[in-house]
């Protein structure tokens, strides 16, 4: 079956900065209400992290997949990755810097 819409590559890369831009503004709208339910309410909002969290596992996971990702951007991505989990170990363990 033919598709009913011919696309070129503008309107897929407009569609694909679009989703993009949505992107961060749902992941930064999340970490902004996890901040004020933490700090102004005093709420655990784990929940909200989770969804954060694993939305940036599933787009890195997906330009793993498909061979989008640069050595220098695995590189960066680990070093994300060691950074969060010492601040995360200092936090644990009550350390203030």
């Amino acid at each position: 079956m033919r598709s009913w819409f011919v696309r070129d590559e503008r309107e897929a890369a407009v569609e694909q900065g679009g989703d993009r831009l949505a992107y961060i503004v749902v992941s930064y709208g999340l970490l902004l209400i996890i901040a004020y339910r933490s700090f102004v309410e005093r709420q655990a909002s784990w929940d909200l992290l989770a969804l954060v969290v694993v939305g940036g596992i599933v787009s890195v996971g997906y330009r793993m997949r498909r061979r989008g990702l640069s050595r220098n951007a695995l590189v960066l991505v680990g070093l994300t990755i060691a950074i969060a989990v010492v601040v995360g170990a200092l936090g644990a363990l009550g350390v203030r810097a």
